[in-house]
């Protein structure tokens, strides 16, 4: 009776579950996107083809296909299959599976996979577990992360272990994706007869953003909809107003947050007011701090441009004044009005290039200050040398002295070449 429970638990959970799961692929030929990672010729299609896989690292945005690999190895692979999220699983959890991993490989030769989604939530110590396991051959693990494992992911584990890099899927492999999900009579909702235009299904791409769960879910709430009111095509004007607005992706912590001002930054370096208020635009749509941004600007002003226009600086921090005093949304006028200063104002880093050859210098030692730039602020001090043989500039014709100003173990250097 508990069977029948359970299998019935087991179907309605499945018919309640969301169209971007009911349409998850379990064979490569309807994954859709991703060809230069998993085409037929790929080491890794190979390697899972033939169950040779070593350990590996799935990295990309939300959506891109990590957990369906994942999933595809479980289905090809001979290995057990253990799947685990960081966000949930404790590591007590996966010990235990490794203990497990032990008892197979030791009595049945079998070998074991142990998969776990958003690795870079599990802390040093937790990724540090696996280590002698990844390295023995008791596991065969597969992690995946929409975070750069270079910062997320241990040196360790990452020298034991292969770094896929999954793109964000192209426009043509999410309509595959979204007319597979539409057409599909068994998984999908191929049961409605429904047509979508082409200017929808452009629509909705543009929506997906590369993220083909977001693309299912906003093809699912408008199949809804057109159902309630009775119609049998999905139109642009009517997907328009279903969708309202499109959600770009960005982690104001994570990679794209890192990749977005720095894309800024090399517009506005670049002299390109175009890209760079490009840039800007999508940050401030994207829910951005502008103290950040203004803050960048500020920085950027002296190490990009310098005293090759002294008046750069007095812009960033005006306008990052302004930001404060402001806000949002008025406050985005004043940081374009700075980038487009920024990005055309002529470009020098002499100053922030100098402040790095004396930092390296700086490092050498704590050498003394020679006794002639000392202060003498008492007789003691004066009757030791502090102060003796200056040469007060403004006493000087040209306002200038001969005199040394580093320590005599360094000798003279030349920092500043404006």
């Amino acid at each position: 009776m508990k069977d029948l429970f359970e299998e019935q638990f087991q179907k309605n959970l499945k018919d309640s579950a969301p169209l971007a799961d009911k349409m998850r692929p379990e064979d490569f030929s309807d994954f859709f996107g991703q060809e230069e990672l998993v085409g037929e010729s790929s080491p890794l299609r190979r390697a899972i083809q033939n169950d040779s896989l070593t350990s590996v690292i799935f990295w990309g945005p939300p959506g891109s296909g990590k957990t369906t690999l994942a999933r595809i190895i479980a289905k090809k692979t001979k290995a057990h299959f253990e799947k685990f999220s960081a966000v949930v699983a404790g590591i007590n959890e996966v010990r235990k599976a490794i203990e497990k991993a032990k008892d197979r490989l030791r009595f049945k030769n079998q070998k074991t996979i142990i998969f776990i989604d958003e690795i870079h939530r599990f802390n040093k110590a937790q990724q540090d577990a696996f280590l002698p396991y990844v390295e023995d051959g008791t596991i065969i693990l597969i992690g995946a992360t929409t975070e750069n494992p270079s910062f997320e992911v241990i040196s360790p584990l990452l020298s034991r272990s292969a770094v896929y890099v999954l793109k964000p899927l192209s426009k043509d492999a999410l309509k595959k994706i979204l007319i597979r999900a539409l057409t599909d009579k068994e998984k999908g909702l191929g049961k409605h007869n429904l047509k979508i235009t082409d200017e929808a299904l452009e629509r909705l791409t543009g929506f997906a953003d590369g993220d083909a769960r977001v693309g299912l879910n906003g093809l699912e709430f408008a199949v809804n909809h057109i159902l309630w009111e009775k119609k049998k095509i999905i139109e642009d004007k009517e997907l328009a107003e279903i969708l309202k607005e499109h959600a770009l992706r960005y982690d104001k912590k994570g990679e794209e947050h890192y990749n977005l001002i720095s894309a800024f930054i090399k517009s506005m370096r670049d002299s390109d007011p175009n890209g760079a208020l490009y840039w800007l635009a999508r940050m401030i749509e994207s829910g951005e701090d502008p103290r950040f941004i203004a803050r960048r600007m500020v920085v950027f002003s002296s190490e990009d441009i310098g005293n090759a226009d002294p008046r750069a600086i007095q812009v960033a921090t005006a306008v990052a004044h302004a930001v404060e005093y402001v806000g949002l949304p008025e406050a985005q006028i004043n940081l374009a009005q700075g980038v487009t200063y920024l990005s055309t104002a002529p470009k020098s880093n002499a100053s922030y290039k100098a402040l790095l050859m004396a930092k390296e210098d700086a490092k050498k030692g704590s050498f003394g200050v020679p006794m002639h730039l000392r202060n003498a602020v008492t007789s003691l001090m004066k009757d030791i040398g502090y102060g003796k043989d200056y040469k007060y500039a403004h006493d000087e014709p040209d306002k200038k002295t001969d005199q040394k100003h580093f320590p005599q173990e360094l000798g003279e250097k030349k920092y500043y070449n404006p």
